[in-house]
């Protein structure tokens, strides 16, 4: 990874933005895309959208990926000056105590410490259990009148932690989920255009509020309406102690970028994606999703009449956790499967599972006014059948009434 890419990646996970104040990092990603993307927007939830316009007729493609982080957020302040707080996402308490922690207030941050009694002053059974978050407060070390004057309810907390490259390969940080994925997102749109662009546009997605329902890809995939979308977030790496495999599946950090598969799932995108993979020497792992995923695929893949919809992601360990660890060679194994499965996106694609194509030969593309023509078609078709029928028994039984009345005479 190139030193300045380390060095957005790492403004990117240290800029604060907990779910629902996203402001810096969508001010981050503009500024970065300012140049290169043909068409820069903000909507009125937060979510920015960057356009590649396409050098031809090719299927549009989103890739979407959230800029929000978990947190706290004040609840209450004490009379002492200290606060309580609720979590913003899915926020485990037992890693709270003792951890310093950032208050977000109109005056900027304070730095504070989530505080705890001394283990010398718990009681016994009380050790062996989490403490629950209304019993903990932060500490901001300072007068309970100045607490009150700079600190409001509803401000918003995030771990006081940064990045740090350890180990071979690794990096650790808060809030790689999912600014990793926002991350890639603004590098494949930079590599498609360096690569003469894809023949249809490209949307990068930077969405909010992911972390409390997938808010943000809601609106924003009913406004961008791509005709394909791949959602990109970070999943579960089952490579450490305490995992049951069986359960969860073999994940592994440094063996590539995983490709989602399951009903959330397009089907042809899926084997696109595979197709990439293989094509590029990209290494790759496959997970399976049995039901709707986490991730911003769920609200995508459901908008309009359907989009047909991919899930990326790079395996994560400790999740929510201020130390989140990533292998940075998965994020750029990620970047380059993205960019060419956009490249290899033509016009002449159907995505309607059983009728599309997941080799990139020549495939016959059927449009929303086809497939209706079609089924109109087919419905008539055996409508005329039914009354040819109809008509069939209506002469057998007239023949039936002219040779009684035959007979008779």
């Amino acid at each position: 990874m190139k030193k300045k890419n380390v060095k957005f990646l790492k403004k990117l996970l240290e800029t604060p933005s907990p779910t629902g104040c996203e402001e810096p990092v969508a001010c981050l990603v503009r500024e970065r895309l300012r140049g290169t993307a043909d068409e820069i927007a903000t909507d009125t939830m937060g979510t920015v959208t960057a356009r590649l316009e396409g050098k031809g007729s090719g299927p549009s493609l989103m890739l979407a990926a959230h800029m929000d982080e978990v947190g706290l957020m004040v609840t209450y302040i004490s009379d002492e000056g200290f606060l309580s707080v609720a979590m913003v996402g899915g926020v485990d308490a037992a890693v709270l105590p003792g951890m310093r922690m950032d208050v977000h207030t109109k005056c900027g941050a304070l730095r504070g410490v989530v505080g705890r009694k001394p283990i010398h002053l718990i009681e016994p059974d009380e050790r062996k259990s989490v403490t629950p978050l209304d019993k903990l407060v932060i500490d901001l070390g300072l007068p309970a009148d100045e607490v009150k004057a700079k600190v409001r309810i509803g401000d918003e907390i995030t771990y006081g932690v940064g990045f740090e490259r350890f180990g071979q390969g690794m990096a650790v940080s808060r809030a790689f989920d999912d600014k990793c994925g926002v991350y890639v997102a603004v590098r494949v749109l930079e590599n498609l255009a360096a690569a003469g662009r894809a023949e249809g546009d490209f949307v990068a997605a930077a969405t909010v509020q992911e972390e409390i329902g997938t808010r943000g890809a809601m609106t924003c995939t009913h406004a961008v309406n791509p005709d394909v979308a791949l959602a990109f977030d970070v999943t579960h790496a089952t490579d450490y102690p305490g995992i049951d495999k069986t359960k969860y599946g073999h994940i592994v950090c440094g063996r590539g970028p995983v490709i989602a598969r399951g009903p959330n799932i397009n089907p042809v995108v899926f084997e696109r994606l595979v197709a990439a993979a293989e094509e590029e020497g990209i290494p790759y792992q496959l997970e399976a999703e049995p039901s709707v995923t986490g991730t911003d695929a769920r609200a995508i893949q459901v908008t309009r009449g359907g989009i047909p919809t991919g899930l990326v992601s790079v395996p994560l360990r400790y999740m929510h956790t201020p130390t989140e660890v990533v292998c940075l060679e998965d994020l750029e194994n990620t970047i380059k499967l993205i960019t060419r499965f956009a490249l290899d996106l033509t016009e002449d694609l159907s995505f309607v599972p059983g009728m599309g194509g997941a080799s990139t030969n020549a495939q016959e593309k059927v449009s929303d006014d086809e497939q209706i023509e079609d089924g109109c078609i087919l419905a008539a078709d055996k409508e005329d059948s039914r009354m040819d029928d109809v008509l069939e028994d209506l002469n057998q039984e007239v023949q039936v009434l002219e040779d009684f009345v035959s007979s008779e005479e």
